[in-house]
């Protein structure tokens, strides 16, 4: 969670800059087209490169951004709705912004990720990540960059899920209480061998019996002794 903004100046496009081959150009020009949504949608063109600034920014992509349209002197605050990349430059040739109000809750997909050491790894176990996305809703500024899962506790054979994360101020989790965000298995490996240890550990208490039955057989006194 960050309070920091970045300020992003962009211009309003216009009629004759709408459009696939008009949109091309503007990209050779190394602009990104884009729009604003919010009561009135705002098509917008910006610099590749004051887009790149923004998006990079210590709130991550979950930062508010106050976009400036030519040069106006009120800023609209708004969050990242969702950007497209070219497939083999990926390059952003399109991005979405949308208006907020910073005292209004938002509704927000943000990335898990994993911190720590699970105890259970450390007996050979394999820990796994279950959930790479949680939606959550909270203030624009109070929205997480991501969700911190600590392994510290996760033992082998156990799970974490949702209801396992220490509560985050002024943020409440939309999914299931019982999503499961990781776990730790066994290798297979290891479960074989155990299965196999425990086959020939069930044998032998047969064989000892068998081998005591015989000997009993063995001291009886035989007929005609």
């Amino acid at each position: 969670m960050s309070e920091d903004r970045i300020t992003l100046e962009v211009k309003q496009r216009g009629a004759d800059q709408i459009g696939s081959r008009n949109t091309k150009r503007l990209r050779r020009q190394g602009m990104i087209p884009g729009v604003l949504y919010g009561k009135v949608n705002k098509p917008f063109v910006v610099g590749e490169r004051e887009l790149r600034v923004a998006l990079t920014g210590p709130s991550g992509l979950h930062g508010i951004v106050d976009v400036v349209i030519d040069g106006q002197k009120t800023p609209h605050h708004a969050v990242l709705k969702d950007y497209q990349r070219h497939p083999v430059k990926g390059t952003i040739t399109h991005v979405d912004f949308h208006e907020v109000r910073l005292d209004k809750p938002i509704q927000a997909t943000v990335n898990v990720h994993l911190a720590g050491e699970s105890p259970g790894s450390k007996m050979g176990g394999v820990v796994q990540q279950v959930a790479r996305e949680l939606s959550v809703e909270a203030l624009p500024a109070d929205v997480p960059e991501f969700i911190e899962v600590d392994l510290s506790a996760l033992q082998l054979g156990e799970l974490l899920r949702l209801s396992d994360l220490p509560a985050l101020e002024g943020v409440t989790f939309l999914d299931d209480p019982e999503t499961v965000l990781a776990n730790c298995t066994s290798p297979r490996g290891l479960e074989e061998g155990a299965e196999a240890e425990g086959e020939v550990g069930g044998e032998t208490p047969a064989a000892s019996v068998e081998g005591a039955s015989e000997e009993a057989a063995a001291d009886e006194p035989q007929a005609g002794e």
